[in-house]
């Protein structure tokens, strides 16, 4: 008999629903990096609507939408964009700010609950009259929710005070909005308020929502239009791209309302293996669909050995760091 598979590895792992394959298959299509896909526009534009900016533009990845802003807000030679020690872009995204765009990253530790302090932020931003010693800030880069924190979510408090201080220097800020809809139903807070203090956000749409592929980048039109630069020069132009955002269109739709239920799984699969000896969760933190579970020194098992043994018996997980 067949083993059941329970696949806890990400919110990556997602299959296409039924309603999601009928929309690809009947999806109205044509040349997008010509600018004429229909669905491809109507999904821009409900993107742009729902995060309240001005335009949209729908990219393969979040690692290209992160590094299309990113380098849209850093055109001149000699930028810095300060950011989280933990954050995805600079641990998890091959440093693409770097080897592809020449931008110095400036980073700032990021706190348990994957916010940095604003003292730390305001003290890495650089001192414009020595700029021909130092390389010159231009953006603040903030992820919500955090991955490496576990999931926890960024405030709209702390979100206004660093958009306030990005203002201050006259930077720009971008949100890494990867589980922003996630952290959206978490907080009980709408997504265009979580990311109004953010001049872009690059919201991924195949992680807790479902789709097979890509994310959206939003921001004002003359950001967007110069987006469209980078966009086409690493290769994001995909042509007939309205199979894929159908498909996308139909998450926006049906599976937001279905998050909470994620979370709600997390927290109760968190309170039960902290039940078991050897092992620990931290459930205060788990406030969305992420759960790490810590191996305790002194236990029998390595997280290798633990990931073989839940394989076995139909269970997928992924190791994340030394013990958990």
């Amino acid at each position: 008999m067949a083993i059941r598979t329970v696949d806890f590895r990400s919110d990556t792992v997602t299959k296409p629903t039924e309603s999601m394959r009928k929309a690809m298959a009947n999806a109205e299509v044509d040349d997008d990096v010509l600018g004429y896909d229909p669905t491809a526009q109507h999904l821009e534009a409900e993107m742009a609507r729902i995060m309240g900016k001005e335009a949209g533009l729908f990219v393969p990845s979040g690692t290209m939408g992160n590094l299309i802003s990113l380098l849209t807000h850093c055109q001149i030679m000699g930028s810095e964009v300060i950011l989280g020690d933990n954050s995805h872009i600079h641990v998890y995204e091959n440093g693409g700010i770097s080897t592809i765009g020449g931008v110095h990253p400036s980073t700032v530790k990021n706190n348990e609950d994957g916010t940095m302090d604003l003292d730390l932020i305001e003290a890495a931003i650089r001192d414009s009259s020595f700029e021909i010693l130092y390389p010159t800030t231009r953006l603040i880069f903030l992820e919500s929710h955090t991955r490496s924190s576990g999931g926890r979510c960024l405030s709209v408090e702390y979100t206004d005070k660093v958009g306030d201080l990005a203002k201050k220097y006259g930077l720009k800020l971008h949100i890494d909005g990867a589980r922003i809809f996630n952290a959206s139903v978490a907080l009980g807070v709408p997504v265009h308020r979580l990311v109004q203090a953010a001049d872009s956000v690059s919201a991924c749409l195949s992680k807790g929502l479902g789709a097979p592929a890509g994310s959206v980048i939003v921001g004002s039109k003359s950001f967007i239009g110069r987006a469209k630069i980078l966009w086409k020069t690493l290769g994001g132009g995909m042509r007939q791209i309205g199979v894929q955002c159908a498909a996308a269109s139909v998450a926006l739709q049906e599976n937001i309302v279905k998050l909470e239920g994620d979370h709600r799984n997390a927290k109760i699969l968190a309170e039960e293996l902290n039940k078991i000896r050897g092992l620990k969760v931290d459930t205060s933190t788990v406030e969305t669909n992420i759960v790490y579970c810590q191996i305790l020194k002194g236990s029998k098992i390595s997280k290798t050995e633990l990931c073989k043994t839940l394989e076995q018996r139909g269970v997928l997980v992924l190791p994340e760091g030394p013990m958990r």
